[in-house]
């Protein structure tokens, strides 16, 4: 069952799923990260974000997560 959060004003299910709401696209076919959502990642302006996605929708990923993956693979590449 999803618990709303007054403090943060988010639904959340269990510890680390959330439902932050719905965004739109601007004219600029912009979204804006609602607060609480940034709050809850870290993020902030200038964060570099890798958008993933498949057929059933799409995630934003801080690309921090993926730094040390790709350190290891191209060290392996090297040696």
């Amino acid at each position: 069952m999803w618990e709303i959060s007054y403090k943060l004003y988010v639904m959340q299910e269990k510890e680390g799923k959330y439902i932050f709401g719905v965004v739109k696209l601007g004219d600029k076919s912009q979204i804006v990260i609602p607060k609480e959502a940034r709050k809850v990642y870290g993020i902030g302006p200038g964060d570099a974000l890798l958008l993933l996605g498949d057929k059933n929708g799409m995630a934003l990923v801080k690309t921090e997560i993926f730094e040390s993956l790709v350190d290891q693979v191209m060290d392996d590449v090297i040696k």
